[in-house]
């Protein structure tokens, strides 16, 4: 293998950049000052920490298992095997699959705004175009796809530091900036609206799980891939962070609402010129398509080797190992992500999103256990073990019973889906029921 196949560390983190720092920031962002006043920013830190020790788990399962592509579904299989693989899996795969549909909603939702076009089915046309768009730059290869992230990534980081200190100057110069900015109504100054508010901001850091997706593929191997996890969940709380404060400086903490377009909301507050205006949708169009570009990415990789383990028909283990893609994945994720724009409750789907995506990294985290219980040891291990996991999977259980109702019911009932699918392929292969003794 040449060098030049490779992926470098710092194209690697703009992957994870390019999908953790998404519509995350420019629709929920909002989102969670609405939920939980000022302390939104205690939000973002405390998903933000969390993030980084499940980055660091990842980075150890990555450095033990470094040619898996199908992310943590991958490590869990290798732990615990098919059963929990192929529930964990599946339900790992529509976390990310569906989030396109999200996504590249936001896209053209911007975009429509941006055009006058923003009524009707034009959002939904839009998002299409980019699916579409994006699922051919996935097909041309994994190295062109990465490096065409690299270079949006770079020009939304440069957006957003021009939208803080513009956010400071506006701040200032208009006035607007008081200590009753920073107060939060006595309604959301407590604990639950600061989980309410975590909550619907953990999808945003979960991105960084793509470059786990092609560690392989990283120049440096697994060591180099762990770098670039962590590199991008520390990058990107220092933007979120960033971010919210900006908005509350221009904006008391008590006027946003939940909404799609928060950043162009605190900006017209503040009477900020068209100029800028224009930057910030310009800088939302660029998030949106950077994050679906890596959202169709990991999710198709993540189907491929879900099929590779023969979980899966041999459809979805068709891989084209010169240009490093899953042809199939791309093409049935990019389907699901236009099916799902037509579904009407993005609420639902950003919920089922997130308990695939939290009960995937509380498996991982007990595969963590697992594998140094075994003695099965990588080229890079979390620091402070067993200290770092324990308090990982603790906040875990908390998001997973903090999480609205109906996600819970919705996530309870496709695991036993999934449970008698399973079931059912197993005894469907066999010629007589198995009967195994629990108990002596």
């Amino acid at each position: 293998m040449k060098d030049k196949k490779f992926i470098s560390v710092p194209v690697a983190t703009a992957v994870g950049l390019g999908a953790i720092i998404g519509a995350g920031i420019f629709v929920l962002s909002g989102t969670t000052i609405a939920l939980a006043g000022a302390n939104a920013l205690i939000a973002f830190v405390l998903v933000g920490v969390l993030a980084i020790i499940i980055a660091m788990e990842l980075g150890e399962l990555g450095s033990i298992m470094p040619h898996a592509k199908g992310a943590s579904f991958s490590y869990i299989y290798e732990a615990f095997g098919s059963e929990m693989g192929f529930i964990t899996g599946i339900l790992l795969y529509f976390s990310f699959s569906t989030a396109i549909a999200a996504i590249a909603l936001g896209f053209g939702s911007y975009l429509g705004s941006l055009v006058g076009l923003h009524t009707g089915y034009y959002p939904i046309i839009f998002a299409i175009i980019l699916i579409f768009v994006l699922a051919i730059v996935n097909i041309v290869g994994i190295k062109k796809a990465a490096k065409a992230d690299f270079y949006l990534v770079m020009v939304k980081l440069a957006i957003l530091t021009i939208f803080v200190i513009a956010a400071v100057i506006l701040a200032y110069t208009t006035k607007s900036l008081n200590t009753s900015n920073f107060v939060t109504p006595v309604a959301k100054d407590n604990i639950s609206a600061i989980f309410a508010a975590s909550i619907a901001v953990f999808f945003a850091y979960s991105g960084f799980q793509s470059i786990s997706t092609f560690t392989s593929d990283i120049k440096g191997g697994a060591n180099k891939a762990a770098k670039a996890i962590i590199l991008s969940v520390l990058i990107s709380m220092v933007f979120y962070i960033l971010v919210v404060l900006a908005l509350i400086l221009m904006v008391p903490a008590s006027k946003y609402t939940i909404s799609a377009d928060p950043l162009a909301f605190a900006l017209k507050y503040v009477h900020a010129p068209y100029s800028i205006y224009a930057l910030v949708t310009i800088g939302a169009l660029i998030a949106t398509t950077s994050a679906t570009l890596a959202m169709i990415m990991t999710s198709s990789r993540i189907l491929y080797q879900i099929g590779d383990n023969k979980l899966l028909p041999k459809f979805f283990r068709k891989f084209n190992y010169k240009k490093d893609v899953s042809v199939n994945g791309v093409i049935i994720s990019s389907l699901i992500g236009i099916v799902m724009l037509f579904s009407g409750n993005i609420y639902i789907i950003a919920a089922i999103s997130n308990f695939g995506l939290l009960l995937s990294y509380l498996v991982a985290s007990f595969a963590i256990i697992h594998f140094r219980r075994i003695k099965k040891f990588g080229s890079f291990k979390t620091p402070l073990y067993p200290f770092t996991i324990i308090a990982g999977i603790i906040l875990l259980i908390v998001f997973i019973l903090g999480m609205p109702r109906e996600a819970l019911d919705i996530g309870v009932v496709i695991i036993l889906l999934l449970f008698m699918l399973y079931y059912f392929f197993i005894e469907l292969r066999r010629d007589k029921v198995i009967k195994e003794e629990l108990f002596k």
